[in-house]
């Protein structure tokens, strides 16, 4: 399975805004964009989606920005990717269809719905949160290892 760019960026930046909404800071793109590397209007188009999907909330103004919709634990990586992956939630197509359809019958039954299950669970089970706690553990035991 991949995860094309725009999911990839997703992920990443819903972590900085959950980071940066615990303080009760509205995040701006221009700021996600520099700490991420992310183009800024790439980064637009994706929030974008994930607003329309509920997942965030935008605030105008001077210190306007964007935060969660939802508390971290609310949000599950399944929830932003298949927001941006449309290829996570379609049917796959037929590969033997009308000649074969047994085997087309089996390989739905046996491949291609269980793997799909299994993502769909494995996704829905990892909340924002999650993410964002394994981050400030892998940075505290980083920052541990420079002090040494």
């Amino acid at each position: 399975m991949r995860i094309s760019v725009k999911g990839r960026y997703a992920l990443a930046a819903i972590i900085d805004i959950a980071d940066e909404s615990i303080s009760g800071n509205n995040v701006s793109v221009n700021s996600i964009a520099a700490k991420l590397g992310i183009s800024k209007i790439y980064l637009e188009q994706v929030f974008s989606q994930l607003k329309k999907a509920d997942l965030l909330t935008s605030v105008k103004g001077p210190k306007g920005g964007y935060q969660l919709a939802k508390s971290p634990s609310q949000i599950t990586a399944w929830d932003v990717l298949s927001t941006l992956e449309f290829t996570l939630t379609e049917k796959p197509e037929d590969t033997v269809g009308d000649k074969a359809p047994v085997i087309e019958t089996v390989l739905h039954a046996y491949i291609f719905e269980p793997l799909d299950e299994i993502v769909r669970k494995q996704l829905s089970a990892i909340t924002v949160r999650d993410l964002l706690e394994f981050v400030k553990t892998q940075t505290a035991e980083s920052s541990f290892m420079l002090n040494m």
